[in-house]
């Protein structure tokens, strides 16, 4: 158990390296020039040297990594070469916005899938089942910006129910954050929700079909409660899998969510810092989302442990 553990870690260590590395030299390879960005076109080769010094960029890759690196360790991760502004207070300030919504949606995705999978799975030979299988599938089809702008069309316009956009930090007004929340993080849940329940339907079916399962129906239990007793558990393993690999899919579609509901978060910053050619404020925040997707892959490996004791053993 502490051997496994041991070398889980290093090897999240290590991968945190290599994507850090990663990282730096795909942002080094791209087309552009911070000088020239910052100068703009007309600027004299003289200036566009002295600028590059300044910034950096003119040193050898590895020296460049090595300062980058070592300032991250420092919680430094630069100036940024477009606004002049600390990349770290820049991040720190929408990180805890998109943190809200990944939470939220990734929790509303969790609710409508788990129900829905399972009971896709429990009726599968009934019209029901078909029905629950289908609206999964339609949500799997349709694009989370095209349910973002419908939920507005309906909730917002129409009904007049919640705000179409904006975002106030709970801190400062609760029920206005409910309110504007409700509308991103129900797009989320409906989209992330509609694929989840479709690996949640599959790991049920699979459970349903084992031996003990029927010897548990065989004693009268009901299909619900021998899953449920018997069978979730195992039905789990795969689904926290699938759960774990959403966070990488779940940060993309936040990007695209802020977009349509106005929202200042980590997402809308690294569209403008790409747009903007801004190379360090870019570099860290794929830098955060790359460790985050690491470490998330990191806990979900330790949740088998806990969850699963056939893993325990053989660990």
């Amino acid at each position: 158990m502490l051997m496994r553990f041991a070398r889980r870690t290093g090897i999240l260590i290590a991968t945190l390296i290599v994507g850090s590395m990663a990282v730096f030299l795909l942002l080094r390879v791209l087309p552009g020039d911070p000088a020239q960005v910052a100068l703009g076109v007309n600027a004299t080769p003289e200036a566009l040297a002295q600028l590059r010094h300044e910034f950096g960029v003119d040193r050898p890759l590895p020296v460049q990594y090595l300062e980058w690196i070592g300032g991250i360790f420092r919680g430094d991760f630069g100036t940024s070469y477009v606004t002049g502004r600390v990349v770290a207070a820049e991040i720190s300030k929408r990180v805890s916005v998109s943190v809200w919504l990944v939470v939220l949606g990734q929790l509303a995705a969790i609710v409508i899938a788990i129900p829905l999978g399972v009971l896709a799975a429990l009726r599968q030979r009934k019209a029901s089942g078909t029905v629950f299988a289908g609206i999964s599938q339609i949500g799997v089809a349709v694009p989370s910006f095209i349910t973002g702008l419908l939920l507005i069309n309906i909730f917002a316009v129409r009904l007049g129910l919640v705000p179409s956009g904006g975002w106030t930090a709970p801190t400062e007004d609760f029920g206005l954050f409910v309110e504007q929340a409700i509308l991103p993080v129900l797009t989320i849940g409906l989209v992330q929700g509609a694929l989840l329940s479709r690996y949640v339907r599959s790991a049920a079916l699979d459970v349903l079909r084992e031996d003990y399962i029927r010897t548990a129906r065989s004693k009268g239990l009901m299909p619900l409660r021998a899953f449920l007793r018997h069978g979730s558990r195992n039905a789990a393993v795969p689904v926290i899998t699938v759960i774990g690999l959403q966070v990488a899919t779940l940060i993309v579609d936040t990007i695209v969510v802020e977009r349509v509901f106005v929202i200042p978060g980590l997402g809308s910053l690294l569209f403008d810092g790409v747009a903007n050619r801004d190379l360090l404020l870019v570099q860290g925040i794929v830098l955060l989302i790359v460790a985050t997707i690491l470490v998330m892959n990191y806990i979900i490996d330790l949740l088998y442990l806990a969850i699963d004791p056939r893993m325990r053993r053989s660990a």
